[in-house]
């Protein structure tokens, strides 16, 4: 069968640019669309492309053209959904294709793709499910009772049953289909360091429970590795790119597993730098791993410390304390790693919250802060909290730099003080 896989294009909206003409750079990284190479990998006994939108945003149309896929596969993260559902109405009004559309928001909220335009969506880990519903349409199958895949019933509830994720289900057997993307490689790269940059995986989902967090969707709320000999073949299929981001939600969930990788990319003699997530209280509890990681390559680390306010910290369910992530920015600083921090603006923030935010990152030697606004999320916990003090449906605008709650400040002065905030964090800069 032809089948194509769409990374839609950049499409999320921003209500500080249209109302009032405050223009920031968030977006620190480009990369590739690893889902989708993923996918590839696993249906290779087929035709598969892969269109990046991101990079070419208007291809869509000559890949429906030209290539004539049977099949069409989405993936996309919130802000993306209502541009997934056009180009999905695109793709069936041109060449009649099985409409397919998986992701983050397909996980966390599957029902909002029961339309007419899309014909099955992908709950969690697409790996398997993807390859069993392909099989199915290849073989004239009706493709019922597939786990992770759920038949769209316009007008009706969808029903489905989830994956259970065996270790088959994490598709490690197939290797990722890098070469699918060779054509826009040169677009994957971390701007500031003028370096290319490739992706690989070496766990999905999260065992943890934070209410703003949407990862625990994509693995029912586990954390499973992948084998250790199946992440260093990814590693060497990137040929000479020499970053790799391992854009697993928390590569040291399992430390077991975080030491056994770390060993076997020195026994291998891998000469890459890498790039993780890691939280504040591991770090803390195992400073001898990030040691020997640095060691390894280990070059960057992303942290959560999204609070300077243990109250607030404790009721998102971080797990965590302001206390441990000021001992894990020192513990990193020491060892020489550096140090990418996340942290969530309110929109309850007050004149002295924004003071004191901007104190914290200018006295910490935290290399580059970056500074998201509170958005919950569907399916997630602090979207069934908030839900009723949502200003903000228009899903184009959950993009992390909108405020969809009520601000106390007010939008504009919000906004402002937002914006003065990043400015900050990008002069202080040290990737």
């Amino acid at each position: 069968m032809k089948i194509l896989l769409v990374n839609p294009p950049n499409c999320g909206r921003s209500i500080p640019r249209e109302r009032y003409g405050i223009d920031f750079v968030k977006h620190i990284f480009r990369g590739e669309p690893y889902a989708l190479e993923v996918l590839a990998g696993t249906v290779n006994d087929h035709e598969v492309r892969i269109v990046d939108l991101k990079v070419e945003p208007a291809a869509l149309e000559t890949f429906l053209v030209e290539f004539g896929p049977e099949i069409v596969g989405f993936t996309g993260v919130t802000c993306e959904a209502n541009t997934v559902l056009r180009l999905a109405a695109q793709a069936k009004a041109m060449c009649n294709a099985t409409v397919v559309v998986g992701g983050s928001h397909a996980s966390s909220a599957p029902g909002y793709f029961n339309r007419e335009q899309v014909d099955y969506i992908v709950v969690g880990l697409a790996g398997s499910s993807f390859r069993e519903l392909v099989v199915a349409l290849a073989e004239g199958r009706t493709p019922d009772g597939i786990p992770g895949v759920a038949r769209t019933r316009p007008g009706k509830e969808i029903a489905f049953r989830r994956r259970s994720y065996s270790p088959a289900d994490l598709a490690d057997d197939w290797p990722p289909s890098y070469h699918k993307v060779s054509g826009y490689r040169e677009s994957y790269t971390i701007p500031a360091l003028k370096l290319k940059l490739g992706f690989v995986a070496s766990a999905y989902g999260c065992p943890f429970g934070c209410s703003f967090c949407c990862i625990a969707s994509q693995a029912g709320g586990r954390h499973l590795t992948r084998r250790v000999g199946a992440v260093l073949r990814d590693v060497r299929l990137l040929g000479d790119i020499p970053v790799v981001r391992l854009i697993d939600a928390n590569t040291f969930a399992d430390i077991g597993h975080a030491e056994r990788l770390c060993g076997a990319i020195l026994e291998e003699g891998i000469q890459k730098s890498f790039i993780a997530d890691i939280r504040a209280d591991t770090v803390v509890s195992h400073p001898a791993l990030l040691r020997r990681w640095k060691t390894a390559g280990l070059r960057s680390v992303i942290v959560g410390f999204e609070e300077i306010d243990g109250k607030r910290l404790r009721g998102w369910r971080k797990g965590s304390s302001t206390e441990t992530n000021l001992e894990a920015i020192a513990a990193l600083h020491e060892i020489g790693i550096t140090i990418v921090g996340d942290f969530i603006i309110s929109p309850e923030y007050g004149e002295a919250e924004f003071e004191a935010l901007g104190t914290y990152i200018a006295k910490n030697p935290i290399d580059l802060p970056i500074l998201s606004v509170l958005t919950p999320l569907p399916g997630t916990a602090l979207y069934e909290t908030m839900k009723d003090r949502i200003l903000i449906e228009d899903l184009d605008y959950y993009t992390l730099e909108n405020a969809i709650l009520p601000t106390r400040l007010g939008d504009k002065v919000f906004y402002q003080r937002y914006a003065e905030l990043l400015r900050l964090c990008q002069s202080r800069a040290r990737v």
